[in-house]
């Protein structure tokens, strides 16, 4: 059965953001994701991290453009060297919480640059960055995104995901696999993970409509995680879902696998 972890950028906003570590292991999750952290010392998250045993499984990289506000760094032919310093960041990051998988970040299409030169400069920019978080023993991982919640969201099927993770050709690479995003944008679940399955470094959910808890929407979840069961995937599932009220009030969907 895979491992289940929240977000906590998206779950426990009635708590400080330290303090949402403490609530998560509290409600049995092993693991966490937080797309930002980097605004907090990395020891200050260690703490919290150790007093709880619990694994940072997922950061993102900081692709936000300090020009345009925009994050989408990693396709722009213009912006590169950022990005590198980006990257510089995130492997500080990464390596002080041992994290497992780095989101790499796509972001919107850039104006005025042609889809080639996007995906040329996306493509080279992590055939840059994959080799460097292989040498601390994280996985980095491009998340398509649909286009009804980030209009104009460059790579925003698995089909289009797949091809980046061939196009760069490097083992440290892998997809990760939104299963909220990839309902808007394609359905046919569980024969899109099924034929993702050798490169799907990480999953994460929500339900659809509203990105609420699961249970709430139209997705059938207790097949999906059955499913996952089935087909052998035994990595983390990311709980990154908005609550529809008191995050602990809507966790009754996780706490058979939590206890299994």
């Amino acid at each position: 059965m895979p491992k289940f972890e929240a977000n906590i950028q998206f779950m426990y906003t009635e708590y400080e953001p330290l303090d949402r570590f403490d609530r998560a292991a509290a409600a049995g999750f092993t693991g966490v994701e937080w797309q930002s952290p980097y605004d907090t010392p990395i020891p200050d998250i260690v703490e919290r991290l150790q007093k709880n045993n619990l694994t940072q499984v997922l950061i993102n990289l900081p692709t936000m453009d300090p020009d345009s506000g925009t994050a989408n760094l990693a396709i722009n032919p213009a912006r590169q060297d950022v990005f590198r310093e980006r990257v510089d960041m995130g492997i500080e990051y990464a390596k002080g919480l041992g994290v497992l998988c780095v989101n790499s970040g796509v972001g919107p299409a850039v104006e005025g640059v042609s889809d080639e030169d996007m995906w040329g400069a996306y493509v080279e920019n992590i055939k840059y960055a994959a080799p460097l978080f292989a040498k601390i023993g994280t996985k980095l991982a491009i998340e398509p995104i649909n286009t009804r919640d980030q209009p104009g969201f460059f790579i925003n099927t698995s089909t289009a995901g797949a091809k980046a993770v061939i196009d760069v050709g490097h083992e440290n690479f892998g997809l990760q696999y939104d299963v909220y995003h990839m309902q808007i944008m394609e359905g046919d679940l569980a024969p899109h993970i099924e034929a993702n399955l050798d490169i799907i470094s990480h999953i994460q959910i929500a339900d659809t409509p509203g990105r609420h808890e699961p249970g709430t929407g139209e997705i059938n979840y207790p097949f999906i995680f059955n499913y996952l069961d089935k087909i052998g995937y035994a990595g983390w599932v990311g709980a990154e879902y908005h609550p529809i009220g008191h995050t602990e009030e809507g966790l009754d969907w996780v706490k058979p696998y939590l206890q299994a």
